[in-house]
């Protein structure tokens, strides 16, 4: 194998914490190829809430979030399954963003500063030899120092990688299924809500153009019980929720079908599988219900792009690049996304949801510190 690869840097996927990581290490001089697996823009399952924590720094990336027009949220509403409602603010806040906007965005941005983007190309196998990397597509390999695995929830390469979430037995953090809508309806541009219902829970916001994006997270055996049929399973079972049933009787429906995706899981995910360093959720999810994903994919992009910067300077060995990326990860993720788990058991159980919702009413100091507990702070 060639000592001199093509690229610096291979970023497999070009969603938010692959196109951030590739920009911050074009603006540094490095070579750096993304490969896409879609062409932009494209839509996906996401609740396309970011939490204010990114805002400054997608702003020195390049995307200008003030001038977007964006709606500012800054409160959250709960309902229980049978409509109970619980408001609260949002301490921090956030704004609404599609991930058809801001992805196409931040590919924008790359090519025009100069980044190698490879639109409709899937990355088939990664290999690691005498210090270099080479990637497998369809129709070339290409080599490179280092890659970075930034494809989101689940991928093929999880599998060849055999990693230990994959292999794992179907429990209460395994084997979701998560649905997205764009809607139009009457939605106030400062709210976000999670709608509960029997074992999952639905997510109202609103995105640019007086759009809605509604989302939701539940198992797969609630979609078994309903035949595999989605819109039979939001009759049947979402629609138990006097929210949701409003929404689903009134809203306009802006996508033909669905847009979905199944064996979702919330278990720890190893940082570094065979040298290859994962941000975004390719690194760890949190619960959508915690609505900071988003921000994470961002702050993981320039933790890894630090340390990415050592080590092609010499300045760190392999090995120490690795140690540090995960130790930065863990001090800043490990907590929020335990957090997330914790507060996700109480979600989308009748009896859990209503015994957490009156325990936040009853006990209102602790709504602030629970919320900050699952955000960071701008990066």
């Amino acid at each position: 194998m060639s000592t001199d690869p093509e690229f610096d840097v291979l970023i497999i996927g070009g969603g938010l914490a692959g196109l951030a990581l590739s920009i911050q290490l074009n603006n540094s001089g490095y070579k750096v190829l993304v490969l896409e697996k879609d062409n932009y823009p494209h839509h996906k399952v996401c609740g396309e809430y970011v939490s204010m924590e990114s805002k400054a720094f997608l702003e020195r990336t390049g995307v200008p979030i003030s001038l977007m027009n964006l709606p500012v949220i800054n409160t959250l509403q709960i309902s229980d399954t049978r409509g109970r409602v619980l408001n609260t603010t949002l301490p921090q806040g956030g704004f609404g963003i599609s991930r058809y906007k801001l992805d196409a965005t931040l590919a924008m941005v790359a090519q025009r500063k100069g980044v190698s983007l490879l639109t409709n190309t899937r990355a088939e196998d990664v290999q690691f030899a005498e210090d270099v990397f080479s990637v497998k597509t369809s129709n070339k390999t290409f080599t490179a120092r280092m890659v970075c695995g930034c494809w989101g929830k689940r991928s093929r390469l999880d599998t060849k990688f055999q990693r230990d979430f994959i292999k794992s037995q179907k429990n209460a953090l395994t084997n979701f299924v998560g649905v997205k809508y764009h809607i139009k309806y009457p939605w106030p541009e400062h709210l976000i809500a999670l709608h509960n219902f029997r074992n999952g829970y639905c997510g109202i916001s609103r995105v640019e153009d007086e759009t809605c994006c509604l989302c939701y997270l539940t198992t797969a055996a609630n979609l078994q019980e309903s035949g595999n049929d989605i819109r039979q399973m939001e009759r049947n079972i979402l629609t138990q929720n006097p929210y949701l049933k409003e929404i689903f009787a009134h809203a306009d429906f802006l996508f033909d079908q669905a847009l979905t995706i199944s064996q979702i899981s919330f278990r720890e995910k190893e940082l570094v599988q065979d040298h290859v360093l994962m941000l975004g959720d390719a690194a760890g999810m949190i619960s959508p219900l915690c609505g900071n994903g988003m921000s994470m994919a961002f702050h993981s992009s320039v933790m890894a792009f630090d340390v990415i910067d050592q080590f092609l300077q010499k300045r760190m060995s392999r090995e120490q690049m690795e140690i540090a990326y995960a130790k930065r990860w863990n001090k800043q993720f490990a907590k929020r996304l335990d957090m997330g788990r914790f507060i996700q058991r109480y979600f989308g159980k009748e009896r859990d949801t209503s015994l957490f919702l009156n325990a936040m009413k009853l006990l209102p100091f602790l709504q602030k510190p629970l919320i900050r507990a699952t955000a960071g702070k701008a990066f």
